[in-house]
């Protein structure tokens, strides 16, 4: 499987959002949505702020494969859920670091144990 670029990974770790489309049982891709993004290491994240009852999360749980642009990148992405308790505390601090500006109250949309319960590594394809 081929894994992010260190470019793809600087550029998109960096970049504010992320647009995200999954596919439909029949291949074609649904409208795409704009969430944040986190890297961690190699990886990168994203959460659903309303957890996995969120429409685009349970969008991603149809074929778990889509396409996400940011930062002047396209890719082809596989959605895996990441439950592990220690991978969710690193991107809570990610959230957290990254997006301290907006405050706790707005951070508290991602950061949350309904939120992590929606964490999706993004895997190039």
């Amino acid at each position: 499987m081929p894994g992010w670029t260190p470019d793809e990974l600087a550029k998109i770790g960096q970049a504010e959002e992320l647009q995200l489309a999954s596919q439909r049982r029949d291949g074609s891709l649904r409208k795409s949505v704009t969430v944040w993004v986190v890297r961690d290491g190699e990886e990168l994240y994203v959460r659903s702020m309303h957890g996995p009852s969120g429409a685009w999360f349970l969008g991603t749980q149809t074929r778990h494969q889509g396409h996400i642009r940011s930062a002047g990148i396209d890719r082809d992405v596989d959605f895996i859920v990441d439950t592990d308790p220690a991978v969710n505390d690193r991107i809570d601090a990610g959230y957290r670091s990254k997006y301290r500006r907006y405050g706790a109250n707005i951070i508290g949309s991602v950061v949350n144990p309904e939120a992590r319960t929606s964490t999706i590594k993004l895997v190039p394809r």
